[in-house]
């Protein structure tokens, strides 16, 4: 159902503004006292990634009067497929300053704020109490959760959304009004649970696709104008392209929001998971474990016939495909949980995946299970920064 604005009209209109936002003004619904509501919105934009992108231009472009952009990361190159306010002369910069530069660039006399830092428990509240709704764009399930825990707290809409390969989701988790996001999604995943972008991949399009649907919810939201998905999950499928909705509910119980929830506890900790590590069936052993350098050194030994290992790759077949260690097999961790036959025949074997959580995870499971695993610190990534530069990276 539609709700009352969630910001009170600003100042008047100048006759610049009203020429530059004149398709707004002529919508019934929004018009002239809608744009003054913008004018004085001030909306917070946690990651300015491939959602946050497509958000902070739409929001720029649409005349929201402050908006504030959270990331402490730097730009890459495997970011410009999908993260549209950056571009290749800002790779190394902090993408608070690039994404800042490109709504300035298109809302000149919109208030950027740049908070380059990552969230916590001791800065969310803060942070987020200075703004009247948050888009939130965050790539991991912490900050997730942590952004949803403290909008639930101080009663702001908090606008969500989530792509990974063809797919992608929104909602607006608003407790009081609604569900919040714990309702719903109650316990962080196991990390492995749910492969992340940089593993599985995602069309950077789709990214387009839903941030500019977070960014017409935060408009609805400011100015009361329709039905925003407050109870309501939006799921976007681009390879058939289809959008459905899936209504959600308020969890009476939920440890954030629900009747019972202890607000003194500390931020995030209801949701949070226990990260569990598999230890070695049979021994108390630290993880046996070898940095690059000496893999590369491993690597020439067994070519010259003075070794005799198997080097597994526990990524996925497309990973592969960018990149990988020369005289690797493949072996995706799925194959190692299940306990199917892999490409290996050595008394040892050295496991390696990106950055070294997954083949952490495999050498633990293929130690108990009797084989002598060791695991490659850093991965390929760090094999690309130690040992051969002209790997490429992703």
């Amino acid at each position: 159902m539609a709700r009352p604005p969630l910001v009170p009209p600003g100042p008047e209109l100048t006759p610049a503004e009203r020429t530059r936002f004149a398709r707004h003004l002529l919508l019934p619904d929004l018009g002239l006292e809608g744009q003054r509501r913008l004018r004085n919105a001030r909306v917070l934009v946690v990651g300015a990634g491939g959602l946050g992108s497509p958000a902070l231009l739409y929001l720029g472009a649409a005349g929201v009067g402050t908006i504030g952009v959270v990331d402490d990361d730097v730009v890459e190159t495997t970011n410009l497929q999908r993260q549209v306010v950056h571009g290749v002369a800002d790779v190394g910069r902090p993408k608070v300053d690039s994404a800042a530069d490109a709504v300035t660039a298109i809302a000149p006399d919109a208030t950027l704020v740049r908070h380059a830092e990552r969230l916590d428990a001791l800065t969310a509240m803060e942070l987020l109490a200075d703004y009247d709704l948050v888009l939130d764009g965050a790539d991991n399930f912490p900050t997730r959760y942590l952004i949803g825990d403290a909008c639930a707290r101080l009663g702001i809409p908090h606008v969500w959304g989530s792509v990974f390969r063809f797919d992608g989701q929104v909602s607006v988790w608003w407790a009081g009004e609604g569900p919040c996001y714990a309702c719903v999604f109650p316990r962080q995943p196991a990390p492995e649970a749910v492969p992340s972008c940089a593993v599985g991949g995602v069309l950077g399009a789709v990214c387009a696709s839903v941030g500019s649907v977070m960014a017409t919810e935060a408009v609805k939201l400011v100015t009361g104008v329709g039905e925003p998905l407050v109870g309501r999950l939006l799921v976007h499928d681009a390879l058939a392209q289809t959008w459905d909705t899936v209504p959600v509910r308020p969890d009476p119980s939920c440890a954030v929001c629900g009747a019972s929830a202890d607000l003194a506890r500390p931020l995030g900790w209801a949701t949070a998971r226990e990260e569990e590590r598999p230890v070695p069936a049979g021994t108390g052993e630290a993880r046996p474990a070898v940095g690059v350098a000496e893999l590369a050194r491993l690597l020439r030994a067994r070519r010259e016939g003075r070794e005799t290992f198997d080097l597994l790759d526990v990524r996925e077949p497309g990973e592969r495909d960018v990149a990988a260690i020369p005289g690797s097999v493949p072996g995706p961790i799925a194959a190692v949980r299940a306990g199917a036959p892999l490409p290996v025949a050595a008394d040892r074997v050295y496991v390696y995946c990106k950055s070294g959580g997954r083949s952490a995870e495999a050498v633990d499971v293929l130690r108990s299970r009797g084989v002598d695993a060791v695991d490659v610190l850093g991965g390929v990534l760090a094999w690309a920064r130690e040992v051969d530069p002209s790997v490429p990276t992703y």
